[in-house]
């Protein structure tokens, strides 16, 4: 058995398609951390302004002035140093950004004219204790993964499609007459469709997570994400978790969505003769949540959102509810993965093993 999912997985590796999609995600992976990098801006409301490394030390440095927990005096201090200079000629202060702690401060406590609000902590937090610090950096990675991950489910589905579906035609005979063929040797493409699938999906996870602490270090993963800069989606997560929680649950939730992912394509390439059926029909079950007219106050959201695309894209999912342990709704999505995955090895072995011969 070991020898056939040696087999299958370096007939999966050895594609020139895969080659070059697996280049293609990993050379994504460097490109959109580098380019977010690059492009980072902050002018500390002083004289320092700066892009790139500069403007990361900028935040930095202010994030480390302000760092801790989140209290009345702290708000007041950041609205008084961050109160603008000149007219802002029209512009709401709520969306003005000079750097991620005032863009922060201002998208909560400010008015359109750069005044404190009057709110306080605890009107805008509730009673939740919300620790600040220098999370700019972690968002962006965040913000930059759900791109990268959506993009791997189709890199995944790339791979798994000729699975079954590429061996009808005369290879399929050579396969089911033999010994082994409709027991072990089925087996082994599942297996090795799965050992693939995490194999790509980890090696992904972990170059976005080593580029994160080249560029930004590990500043900031026991902060807050609820206290983040207006331009964050993260932030619309309503839950008191930090940027680490965060990071776990965006990862756990890549892992369930591309092992869901699979077996999806699993069961198609097996019902399918044909590997662009199979590639088109794999896309348009993945895709099918999005089109659907349920918005994130119906009900049936919360089941809706336990599909594959809404692993990848995780915001939605994490902000359903929290339960009484503690734990995000989205921790459900590791059940659902095991029903995709479960029925897609029994469906498709089935499927496979089954078939006429022709």
């Amino acid at each position: 058995m070991k020898k056939l999912i040696q087999f299958e997985l370096q007939k999966i590796f050895s594609r020139h398609l895969t080659q070059i999609v697996l280049i293609m995600i990993l050379f994504l992976s460097v490109f959109l951390n580098f380019s977010t990098y690059q492009n980072k801006y902050a002018f500390d409301g002083i004289s320092k302004e700066g892009t790139g490394k500069a403007a990361i030390e900028i935040d930095r440095k202010i994030a480390a002035k302000y760092e801790g927990i989140l209290t009345d005096e702290k708000v007041q201090q950041m609205m008084s140093d961050f109160t603008p200079k000149s007219d802002l000629h029209g512009i709401n202060a709520v969306y003005l950004y000079q750097n991620a702690m005032q863009s922060a401060t201002f998208a909560r406590f400010s008015d359109q004219n750069g005044n404190w609000n009057k709110a306080s902590v605890s009107d805008i937090f509730g009673e939740e204790e919300i620790k600040i610090g220098y999370i700019d950096g972690w968002l962006s990675t965040s913000q930059n993964m759900v791109k990268i991950f959506v993009i791997l489910s189709f890199v995944i589905i790339i791979m798994i499609t000729p699975i079954f579906c590429g061996e009808y035609g005369g290879v399929d005979t050579i396969i089911l007459t033999s010994k082994f063929g409709k027991t072990k040797c089925t087996t082994a493409k599942i297996i090795a469709s799965i050992i693939a699938t995490l194999t790509v999906t980890i090696l992904v996870i972990i170059t976005n997570y080593l580029l994160v602490l080249i560029l930004y270090k590990s500043d900031g993963l026991d902060c807050n994400i609820l206290f983040a800069p207006i331009e964050y989606v993260e932030s619309y997560i309503p839950f008191s978790i930090t940027c680490k929680t965060l990071f776990i649950y965006q990862i756990l939730l890549a892992i369930t969505g591309t092992v869901s992912i699979t077996g999806i394509t699993l069961i198609l390439s097996a019902a399918c003769k044909n590997q662009m059926v199979t590639l088109v029909a794999s896309v348009a079950i993945y895709v099918f949540p999005m089109i659907l007219p349920v918005t994130e106050t119906n009900p049936l959201f919360q089941y809706i959102a336990l599909f594959p695309l809404y692993h990848l894209q995780f915001v939605s999912l994490m902000s359903i509810e929290q339960m009484s342990n503690g734990l995000l709704y989205a921790i459900w999505a590791i059940p659902v993965s095991f029903i995709f995955i479960g029925s897609g090895c029994m469906i498709s072995h089935k499927l496979f093993a089954k078939h006429q011969i022709i």
